[in-house]
């Protein structure tokens, strides 16, 4: 009955823990901007960067989404990276034009 117990709280456990861990991101907001400063969505947008650059993009968009935002409200964070992510999933250049308006962001997120 021990071991059953030992067990039950180790799933349990391991269950809290392992989502929280994948959950973390591994780039902060400020290294995917750093990505923008260095104009990779610019090459996205006018078709000039290669597959990995693509690749890149969008994986810095994703871990990006799993940042907090550092003010406003978690809801219209999702919805913005969500667009940018499904812009560059797409490769639909028009609404990523739209969702990297880096306004659409910066006014209700960026402290």
């Amino acid at each position: 009955m021990k071991r059953m117990t030992a067990l039950i709280a180790s799933v349990l456990l391991g269950a809290l823990i392992l989502p929280a861990m994948a959950a973390e991101p591994k780039m902060t907001i400020k290294e995917v901007m750093g990505l923008h400063k260095q104009k990779l969505h610019v090459k996205f947008q006018d078709g000039t960067a290669t597959a990995a650059e693509t690749a890149k993009l969008l994986e810095a968009y994703e871990e990006m989404a799993k940042n907090k935002p550092p003010k406003g409200d978690d809801a219209s964070w999702k919805t913005l990276n969500d667009a940018l992510i499904a812009a560059v999933k797409a490769n639909d250049k028009d609404a990523f034009k739209k969702a990297v308006a880096c306004g659409a962001c910066h006014g209700p997120h960026k402290p």
